[in-house]
């Protein structure tokens, strides 16, 4: 079994300047078996995204189909398919049971792209509508390659790190790991390790850039303490990993000021206004629909875990980790309110300002080219968001 290592590995591809050659060409799912769906009511007009939108809004993906991007795969009605050769699943866009006159095609990054960035993706096939872009890589890209954020699936980055509480009892927190001499074992272009450094929750001599989402570091010595997703990590360690089988501690990287946003939907920055009148009703669709997979996750689960096991790429996404993440975005307050907007989906611009502030220098000392004087509003908007969509 393996784990991804997203966001490091986008920010890595971005620095490197990486860009994906070939075609991008559209797919052609092969139908699936049975009786075709039967037609489905339409959608009020204020849902109606035929000529407003593109007749197939393409999203692109930054990795294989999870809990992080579950709201799109929400939108997905009767009669999808998934396509294992191109590595997406595309279908009609569905609002609360009924048709908005488009189509959605929901591709995966990771391998399935070369492991580009999105923003590279996005800007070198222009057929793609909008892209899941963490707040650091919209930084890292933001002279050649700008994005601006319109939707926020989750307020809080499910990043973690997790240590072994046989090995660690008097851990309570990074704070505590700081304390100690154990290595923290990171991605090589981490930029949550820069952060802890700087305000001193770690010492520099701890960082050890070496995870590579294998848990072999991990399981072979557990005096260390290593990076992974709360969605992820905490399930499959506990329940899935042979070689360990049991719980892990953990501190969420967002509850000690790291400020990302985790793959909010981005568009490119100069097709902001060309999109405006499809992002005022497609937004507020989103809204709902990651509401409504929090609310009743099970069908799509089974979607995104079908989709996972045709791709067949090593990948793995069972049916309890799925569940499991769905529990956490609840349970964490991964999936909340942003308290700018109030509103399930804002970006509150202050934070991303913070975010720009405190990430641009690494960035720029690892390569980056960020923009100058870079504002919150070039990379993200709340301008489509409705503020009546809310997590109770």
């Amino acid at each position: 079994m393996s784990f991804p290592v997203r966001t490091a590995s986008a920010l890595a591809a971005a620095l490197l300047g990486t860009v994906l050659t070939g075609c991008a060409g559209s797919s052609t799912p092969a139908p699936a078996p049975g009786a075709a769906p039967l037609p489905l009511p339409p959608a009020p007009e204020s849902e109606r995204l035929a000529g407003a939108c593109p007749a197939t809004i393409v999203v692109q993906n930054s990795w294989e189909p999870s809990a992080d991007d579950a709201s799109l795969y929400q939108l997905l009605g009767p009669g999808s398919t998934i396509d294992a050769e191109h590595k997406l699943v595309t279908g009609p866009l569905v609002a609360a049971g009924k048709d908005t006159g488009v189509r959605l095609e929901v591709r995966s990054g990771g391998g399935a792209i070369g492991f580009a960035t999105v923003p590279a993706r996005m800007y070198l096939d222009r057929s793609i509508t909008l892209g899941g872009v963490h707040t650091d890589l919209a930084i890292a890209t933001s002279a050649n390659q700008p994005m601006t954020a319109v939707f926020a699936p989750q307020n809080k980055s499910p990043q973690i790190l997790m240590w072994d509480p046989a090995s660690h009892p008097e851990w309570r927190g990074i704070a505590d790991i700081g304390a100690s001499n154990a290595k923290v074992v990171v991605s090589k272009d981490s930029h949550f390790a820069p952060m802890l450094v700087s305000k001193g929750m770690i010492k520099p001599e701890q960082v050890e850039a070496g995870y590579t989402g294998a848990p072999a570091r991990f399981v072979t010595d557990p005096t260390i303490a290593q990076q992974g997703y709360a969605t992820n990590e905490l399930y499959t360690y506990q329940h899935e990993l042979p070689s360990w089988k049991k719980p892990v501690k953990y501190q969420l990287l967002a509850d000690v000021g790291y400020p990302v946003y985790p793959e909010p939907l981005s568009v490119r920055a100069a097709d902001l206004g060309p999109l405006s009148g499809c992002l005022a009703k497609l937004v507020p669709i989103l809204q709902r629909a990651q509401l409504d997979y929090l609310t009743n996750p099970g069908p799509t689960n089974q979607l995104m875990v079908d989709a996972v096991a045709r791709f067949n790429t090593g990948w793995t996404f069972s049916l309890g980790v799925a569940q499991h993440a769905a529990t956490v975005m609840k349970d964490l307050r991964l999936a909340a309110n942003d308290p700018s907007t109030g509103a399930l989906g804002g970006m509150d611009p202050a934070r991303v300002q913070a975010a720009i502030d405190l990430l641009s220098p690494s960035l720029k000392s690892s390569g980056a080219n960020v923009k100058p004087n870079l504002k919150a509003e070039d990379i993200a908007t709340n301008r489509f968001i409705n503020p009546a969509v809310k997590l109770n």
